[in-house]
């Protein structure tokens, strides 16, 4: 059974992590499910399989309560789906999700594509690892 909890060693906090993520030539791919784009890098393992870091920029929502709901959408999404990146035991990853629309989409739409996302990843480390 998998647990269902978000917890603190599944967010991306590190400042080195975070910039080997973005760092250009550092090995991390892209995929975009419009309205949201993913980053993701396979790193060595820590405490949690996967860590995730979620970005929302001032420029697409200029309120703060806005960029916080759609963050909440996006954590409860990943969240709720998790379960469908398959990791194996020696393998963890670093994902940054990235808004990039400026209009709220219902939670039910951003479920969708965070979903769609995730199984994208799974499909191309599995046919990176093969």
């Amino acid at each position: 059974m998998h647990s269902s909890q978000l917890r603190k060693s599944e967010r991306l906090c590190s400042r080195m992590q975070i910039d080997k993520l973005f760092e250009p030539g550092g090995g991390s791919k892209s995929i975009t499910a419009y309205p949201i784009r993913v980053v993701y890098h396979m790193t060595e393992k820590t405490e949690a399989n996967a860590s995730i870091l979620i970005s929302v920029p001032k420029r697409q929502f200029k309120h703060a309560v806005d960029r916080n709901h759609v963050k909440r959408q996006i954590r409860e999404a990943y969240r709720q789906n998790k379960h469908l990146l398959h990791l194996t035991d020696n393998e963890a990853m670093n994902i940054a999700f990235i808004w990039l629309d400026n209009k709220h989409y219902p939670s039910g739409i951003v479920t969708a594509k965070v979903k769609n996302l995730l199984q994208r990843i799974t499909e191309q480390s599995l046919k990176y690892n093969a």
